[in-house]
């Protein structure tokens, strides 16, 4: 049985129990409730229901079950350490690598590689450790929280939307702007399992971007999402009408349509969208002190952007 002691300080006022739980433990409202409904949760050592409004300086203690054993085994698979200490541990993910696994999918992931070079993180599951998730074709930094206390914290940063990423993506078309703003609502699409504009469910997403580098016919930008929704960057830069180069669901112009034969060649080398995460800042659990950290462009985009100033200095790209 794990025991968790939680000091309620002045963002968890006038907050229900239950969500505010939900919150610094990450997981379902419904465990939580059942916690409630056992006894496992004390606020100042009394028993308590959902619904109680919690204020600044209430102590409460929980009493954790077991985590049911994880299907998910340890791998020996090799991984890129930007920085590491007690807390977190900050990775350059390459591309092409699964975060976590789903489904019939429970090797080769980064969850797996975590486990073998870490061993137990929290929360347990088929995700310890994971705060926040890149795409399986999307390269870059990641942070991976190695405590209780950094998961709470990292996973209420993500939330509160404390912590700045910032990407670089190529794109098809040329920009009118230096700098802009998108913020179409998204969500899954009525139809598909795609994230689209076009939704039901409609959630808020904000998405910023500038201009890093022009070409004849393409652009690398600096994006940076506000919020964090599934697939974001990707269906925000698709919706308008710069889709990302490569992108094999929300790229609207095929790699076939690019003339240059060496530029075509390099795209289709790729085999995934060209979107990095180049650069991530968050405060340290524990010491609070803000930390950034960056990765560099991998080669494969580096290549491609190579071919593009080549061609755009001759003039000759199309």
């Amino acid at each position: 049985m794990k025991e968790l002691r939680l000091l309620v300080d002045a963002s968890g006022e006038g907050e229900r129990i239950d969500r505010y739980l939900v919150k610094e433990l990450g997981t379902s409202r419904s465990q939580i409730q059942r916690l409630l409904r056992e006894g496992r949760v004390l606020l100042d050592g009394e028993r308590v229901k959902a619904s109680t409004r919690l204020r600044k300086g209430d102590l409460l203690e929980v009493s954790l079950p077991p985590s049911p054993p994880s299907k998910v085994l340890p791998e020996d698979i090799p991984l890129e350490v930007i920085y590491e200490d007690e807390e977190v541990l900050v990775i350059d993910k390459p591309a092409g690598m699964v975060v976590h696994p789903a489904g019939r999918r429970l090797s080769g992931t980064l969850v797996n590689a975590l486990l073998f070079h870490l061993g137990d993180l929290p929360p347990g599951g088929m995700r310890p450790g994971i705060v926040h998730r890149l795409d399986k074709g999307t390269s870059g930094v990641m942070v991976v929280a190695k405590s209780e206390i950094a998961y709470r914290s990292l996973t209420r940063q993500f939330k509160e939307r404390e912590v700045e990423k910032e990407y670089l993506a190529l794109v098809f078309g040329e920009t009118k702007r230096d700098e802009g703003e998108i913020s179409f609502p998204i969500g899954r699409h009525p139809h598909s399992k795609k994230v689209s504009v076009r939704t039901r469910r409609p959630k808020e997403a904000i998405t910023r971007w500038r201009v890093r580098e022009r070409f004849r016919g393409f652009t690398l930008l600096e994006v940076r999402p506000i919020t964090g929704r599934t697939h974001q960057i990707r269906v925000h830069l698709s919706a308008s009408g710069h889709p990302i180069v490569g992108d094999p669901l929300y790229g609207r112009k095929k790699v076939r349509s690019i003339e240059d034969r060496l530029l075509r060649e390099k795209v289709q080398g790729l085999g995934r969208q060209a979107l990095h995460a180049s650069r991530i800042r968050f405060r340290h659990p524990l010491t609070d002190r803000p930390m950034e950290f960056s990765s560099p462009l991998p080669t494969d985009m580096e290549e491609v952007l190579e071919v593009l100033r080549a061609l755009h200095s001759a003039g000759s790209l199309r």
